[in-house]
C-alpha cells in the first residue's frame, strides 16, 4: 500500500503587504507633493533613488534592473531621470546628460520646448479631453495641417497614441479597401507590438513567443526590390491576396539601415503596376529626423498610407496617427466608427501636434537634422578609421545615425562609457552590437562636439 504524498513544508514566498487605504491615501499624497515641489532635498533625492529601484524590482518587471546601464549590478549606482530642458536631462541627484538618444525619436524639437508645453497647458485649462460625442476642433485643425504637408494625395488622418496603433490602423484600412489580407514586409523591420503589428515584426525574438501570429505575412530583404516584386509575382501566380507592401523609409531599430536610392521608386512603381498598396511606416523616421520632412521625400515617392508617431507629440503628449488618400479613406466614411479611439485625437494630444508642425516649420527642424547630420556622421566616419578593429561602420541619414561595432558586449560598453560620461545613447531593444543616435534636431555643433569628443575617450578607454 503506497504512501501518501507528504506535504512539502517549503514556505511559498509571499508578495509585498498589502497598504491599507489610509496608508495608499498618504502614499499618493507623498509622491503628489514631491511632484509639485519646487526643491527636493538629498535625502529626498536618496529615497526616491532608492524606492524607484525596489518598485521596479517588485512592482513593475526585475528584468529592466538588469537591463539598463543606468542601474549598476549590485543597485549601488542608479540614475533616476528627472528633469530636462532641451537636449540636456537631469537625474534625481542633480547628474546631467546630453541627451543623444532623444526617446528614440520622441524628442525631434528637443526635451520641454516651451512653445509646445505652452500650448499643452492652454489647452490643459481650458478642457483636458473630450466628450466623444461632439467634433472638437483642434482634431479638424491638425488633420488639415497634416493634409497639406504629407505627399502625394495624402489628405484625411486617424489619431491614436502610439506607433504600433498606427500601423494597426493602417493595415485594417489596406485590408477594408483592398478586400485582401495578406502583407508583404521585411525582415529585421520594426513595426510595433500589438498583434498585428507584431505579425509584421522581422525579427524572431519578439515573435516566437507570441506564435501563432497572422498567418498570411512575407518577409522579404529590405532594400531589395526585386524580392519584393518577386513576392508579389507568386502570390499573384497561386492566388494569395496581398492587401499591401509595408516598410519603414529607413529602418531605425535595425541599426539605421538606409536603403538603396532607386528602391522606394521601384517598390511604388512594382506596387501600382500588382495593384497593392504601398504602405510607409514613418514613425521614427517622420517630421524632420531624416534631413527631409518625411523619410520617403528622399525619393519623391508617395505612399498610399502613411503612419506617423513619436515626434508628432513634440515629446510632451503621447500622439501617432496614419494618413490616407480620399481614395482609399472613402471605405471609412459609410461607418465612421469601425475604426475609433477613446483618446485617439484628444484636445491635449492635438495642441501638442499643432505646436510641433509649428515648431518643426517655423526653425526648420527638417534642415537642421540635414545639415548636422552630415556634419556628425562625417565625423564619425573619420573617427571610425581610427577604430577598424572594434568598430565596423557609422552609416544614416540626418540625424538618424547608427555605430555598427564588432559585438554586442563591445557596444554596450561604448554606451555604459558615454553614459559614465554624461552622454544617452543606446543600442537596439535587445542588441547592442549597433548603438543609435538620435539627438533634437536643433542640437547644436558645440553640443555635437561635446558627443564625439566623449566617444572619442571612451574607445581610448576601451581599446588601450
Amino acid at each position: 500500500m503506497s504512501k501518501e504524498p507528504q506535504k512539502s513544508k517549503t514556505r511559498v514566498p509571499q508578495g509585498p503587504s498589502r497598504m491599507t487605504r489610509e496608508e495608499l491615501i498618504k502614499e499618493s499624497q507623498r509622491w503628489l507633493d514631491i511632484i509639485q515641489a519646487k526643491r527636493i532635498n538629498v535625502y529626498q533625492r536618496r529615497r526616491i533613488t532608492r524606492e524607484t529601484v525596489d518598485n521596479f524590482g517588485s512592482y513593475y518587471n526585475k528584468g529592466f534592473l538588469d537591463y539598463r546601464k543606468s542601474v549598476s549590478e549590485a543597485g549601488e549606482y542608479a540614475s533616476i531621470e528627472w528633469a530636462g530642458q532641451g537636449v540636456y536631462f537631469t537625474d534625481v541627484m542633480g547628474r546631467r546628460y546630453l541627451d543623444c538618444l532623444g526617446g528614440f525619436g520622441i524628442y525631434s524639437a528637443g526635451i520641454k520646448h516651451p512653445k509646445i508645453v505652452s500650448a499643452v497647458q492652454a489647452q490643459l485649462a481650458r478642457m483636458p479631453l473630450s466628450s466623444q460625442e461632439l467634433l472638437d476642433p483642434l482634431r479638424g485643425a491638425l488633420s488639415k495641417m497634416l493634409g497639406e504637408i504629407t505627399p502625394g494625395d495624402l489628405q484625411y488622418a486617424f489619431f491614436i497614441s502610439n506607433g504600433t496603433d498606427a500601423i494597426e490602423g493602417a493595415m485594417k484600412l489596406a485590408r477594408l479597401y483592398t478586400g485582401n489580407s495578406g502583407f508583404v514586409t521585411c525582415l529585421r523591420g520594426f513595426h510595433g507590438k500589438s498583434y498585428g503589428s507584431l505579425s509584421l515584426m522581422g525579427k524572431a525574438e519578439y515573435r516566437v513567443a507570441f506564435e501563432p501570429l497572422l498567418q498570411d505575412v512575407y518577409f522579404v530583404p529590405f532594400g531589395d526590390a526585386d524580392a519584393v516584386e518577386a513576392e508579389l509575382e507568386k502570390a499573384l501566380a497561386v492566388g494569395m491576396d496581398i492587401a499591401g507592401v509595408v516598410a519603414e523609409p529607413v529602418q531605425g531599430e535595425a541599426g539605421a539601415i538606409v536603403p538603396p536610392d532607386d528602391y522606394w521608386p521601384r517598390i511604388r512603381e512594382i506596387c501600382n503596376r500588382y495593384n497593392v498598396l504601398l504602405i510607409a511606416d514613418e514613425v521614427q523616421t517622420g517630421l524632420g529626423r531624416t534631413g527631409k520632412m518625411f523619410g520617403v521625400d528622399h525619393w519623391n515617392v508617395a505612399p498610399d498610407i502613411m503612419c506617423l508617431g513619436k515626434a508628432l507629440g513634440g515629446g510632451v503628449m503621447p500622439l501617432s496617427a496614419f494618413i490616407s488618400t480620399p481614395k482609399i479613406w472613402k471605405v471609412m466614411e459609410t461607418n465612421p466608427f469601425i475604426h475609433s479611439s477613446t483618446f485617439g485625437g484628444n484636445p491635449l494630444a492635438c495642441s501638442a501636434g499643432i505646436a510641433a508642425l509649428n515648431v518643426t516649420l517655423e526653425e526648420d527642424l527638417p534642415g537642421q537634422a540635414a545639415k548636422t547630420g552630415k556634419y556628425l556622421l562625417g565625423e564619425l566616419k573619420k573617427m571610425q578609421e581610427r577604430y577598424p578593429e572594434v568598430w565596423i561602420e557609422a552609416r544614416g541619414l540626418g540625424l538618424l545615425i547608427g555605430l555598427e561595432f564588432v559585438d554586442s558586449e563591445f557596444g554596450y560598453s561604448v554606451a555604459a562609457g558615454l553614459f559614465k560620461r554624461g552622454v544617452l545613447v543606446a543600442g537596439t531593444m535587445l542588441n547592442a552590437k549597433t548603438i543609435r543616435i538620435e539627438p533634437a534636431l536643433n542640437i547644436k555643433k558645440t553640443q555635437v562636439d561635446e558627443l564625439l569628443e566623449k566617444l572619442d575617450d571612451t574607445l581610448k578607454s576601451l581599446t588601450t
